[in-house]
């Protein structure tokens, strides 16, 4: 399985990057990691730098974060992230949203949850997320049905 993430910004807090790495790390046997980070900056700057990453996977599915976007629980998501044939790249944009072009782009709008969250915690919920649907996949214990 090939997954790209493409990220607007830096994480700031140390050990939420720690976590990240941790479950990035969990994640390897299943499936090959790619993380870009893009600078935050205006949405419109934003949304042009991650037009121009996707561009760069014709192929690919791509599933951005947006609140608006339809909610799985995670089998659900698991399920469909193992229907799944070809890479796919999730996109989490900037604190202030994402841009209208980034969306139309997307194959799948996807919200994490009816509540919001900082885009610092989204990344930390998605790599969650694809560590526990991978292992739900391959029979793994990490989730408690």
């Amino acid at each position: 399985m090939l997954i790209k993430l493409v990220l607007v910004g830096r994480l700031k807090d140390r050990a939420m990057q720690a976590r990240c790495d941790e479950f990035a790390k969990w994640l390897s046997p299943y499936a090959k990691l790619e993380v870009v980070e893009l600078p935050d900056s205006t949405v419109a700057k934003e949304g042009l730098a991650i037009l121009k990453s996707l561009g760069r996977e014709r192929n690919a599915a791509v599933v951005v974060l947006s609140e608006e976007g339809r909610e799985f629980t995670s089998v659900q998501f698991a399920e469909k992230l193992g229907s799944c044939d070809r890479k796919i790249v999730f996109v989490i944009g900037g604190p202030y949203g994402l841009a209208p072009e980034v969306k139309q782009r997307a194959d799948l709008l996807w919200s994490l949850s009816k509540l919001t969250f900082t885009h610092e915690l989204a990344r930390l919920l998605l790599f969650e997320q694809l560590f526990r649907a991978t292992n739900i996949l391959h029979g793994g214990s990490y989730h408690n049905p």
